[in-house]
């Protein structure tokens, strides 16, 4: 099964400016055979995307808070912890 999942975010930190471009990354640490990939805001229903980056071209004001992605080998499910964006 997946674990070790890991994300990380352009620009480091998780800040970026009103505007301004922000892309995310998650990566598992073991685990093999096929993944999927989906992110997830916490407080939004839907899936934000799926694969392993999510990008954001244009930060708006309610794109701020925390984000997660999740893995799935189809079997079993690991999540990263969360990671907070902050739009300044």
């Amino acid at each position: 099964p997946p674990s070790g999942v890991s994300l990380w975010a352009q620009p480091p930190g998780g800040q970026v400016a009103l505007g301004d471009r922000l892309v995310l990354s998650c990566a598992v640490a073991t685990g093999t055979g096929p993944r999927s990939f989906s992110w997830h805001r916490e407080g939004s229903g839907a899936p934000l995307g799926t694969g392993p980056h999510l990008e954001l071209p244009h930060v708006g004001d309610n794109d701020s808070g925390h984000y997660r992605c999740r893995v799935s080998d189809g079997d079993s499910v690991a999540e990263s912890d969360p990671l907070n964006v902050t739009v300044l």
